[in-house]
């Protein structure tokens, strides 16, 4: 079993890495930014707070593609990573560029695959639903347990996991769908290969802070020497195996802001 996390106020700039340095944030949306489905303002001003002070600043949700076109274009941010890692949008010369782990025609085929086993989901779990955004998506499949549907149990989770993986889909629980897809990639991927269309290089993941709040985020807190788990991270550590190294008090979009906070205070140090 990993460590218990720690109280976000043990987290110090200086551990990072030798230097101490940040490149930038990486952050969830859903109930990482957000709570009870509205954006903290708050989280919001920190991002481009963050912005201000020269850290680099990035998204990396199970949200759709539709999404992460606005919000490349709209927010103060670098770029985002969306749908658990299968694309990227970020804004170069002013103009939208794009990045997709599957080409046009693998995409297709698997969109094909996916629409017959979100038929088979639906009937298999009652009370389900099709993600109100999964029109905007490009490679997944989300289905809402709890956002848009009258919330089910654990037991309609798992049961939706396991028809998702009987069909041979990768499948990822987040806080309000659970998103399948055909292929290999993940949050951590996709941010790593974000990372080298944007920037043109691998990235220092000891340079780098990642905030998320559910099971999908199970990569990348293994894989950042430092990340940070808000409060309702707690509702799915026994679904990880893979913990944040710390955890703040406030949830969602709160915790986000108060360990941004913290950070700015050290970075003002």
């Amino acid at each position: 079993m990993p460590s218990p996390p720690l109280p976000v106020r043990h987290l110090k700039l200086s551990q990072l890495n030798e230097d101490g340095a940040l490149d930038g944030i990486l952050c969830d949306i859903d109930d990482t930014l957000t709570w009870h489905g509205r954006l903290v303002p708050e989280a919001f001003a920190a991002l481009a707070t963050a912005k201000a002070r020269g850290l680099k600043v990035v998204p990396v949700t199970g949200r759709p593609y539709g999404w992460a076109d606005h919000i490349a274009r709209m927010w103060p941010v670098d770029g985002i990573v969306a749908e658990n890692g299968g694309l990227w949008c970020f804004m170069g010369n002013e103009k939208l560029e794009r990045g997709f782990v599957q080409d046009a025609h693998t995409r297709a085929v698997n969109k094909q695959r996916l629409v017959g086993l979100a038929k088979q989901i639906l009937a298999a779990v009652p009370g389900t639903a099709l993600a109100s955004d999964q029109d905007f998506r490009a490679l997944d499949l989300a289905i809402d347990f709890c956002e848009d549907v009258p919330s089910l149990p654990r037991s309609a989770i798992d049961q939706i996991v396991a028809e998702f993986e009987a069909a041979g889909a990768t499948c990822k629980v987040s806080s309000i769908h659970v998103n399948g897809w055909f292929g290999t990639f993940d949050k951590l991927t996709g941010f790593q290969r974000f990372h080298a269309q944007r920037w043109g290089s691998e990235p220092d993941l000891s340079r780098w802070l990642y905030f998320g709040d559910s099971a999908n985020d199970a990569p990348m807190f293994e894989a950042f020497p430092f990340s940070i788990g808000v409060a309702n991270v707690a509702d799915f550590l026994d679904r990880m195996d893979a913990w944040p190294s710390h955890i703040t008090e406030g949830p969602g979009g709160h915790g986000f802001a108060e360990a941004m906070e913290l950070l700015f205070g050290q970075l003002a140090d």
